[in-house]
Order: structure tokens, then sequence, then C-alpha cells
């Protein structure tokens, strides 16, 4: 591919970490990079998501109505 910053395979490199983080390290060639960049993506998502369903189910336990 292209070296450089605007080459056309960064470009491709860039659209491709676009949809999966680490899939653009891993089309240069750069496989340790890619892994700890996949890697770090899907933990720190995984840790947000908990948050978003801890406070989703504490709003639902707060705003319980019996009966419905």
């Amino acid at each position: 591919m292209s070296a450089g910053q605007g080459s056309s395979g960064n470009v491709i490199a860039a659209v491709c970490s676009f949809f999966i983080p680490g899939l653009g390290q891993l089309v240069q060639g750069r496989l340790l990079k890619a892994v700890v960049m996949f890697v770090l993506a899907a933990a720190l998502w995984i840790v947000w998501m908990g948050w978003i369903i801890h406070l989703w189910s504490i709003l639902d336990a707060a705003l319980f109505k019996p009966g419905n």
C-alpha cells in the first residue's frame, strides 16, 4: 500500500477502522497494534454499555408502578 498521510492506502485503512477498530492497522500490516486497538475498543465498549444498563435498571426500579 502507499505510504504517507492522505494516500489511498491510508484512506482505505481509516475507512476500515471506522467500521471495526484495529482493522485499518491490520490492513496496513501492523498486527500487534491492530489487536491492541480492537481489544481496548471492545473493553471500553463493554464498560460503557455496562453503565447504560446499570442506569437503566436503577431508573426502571425507581419508576416502577405496580399494576401496569
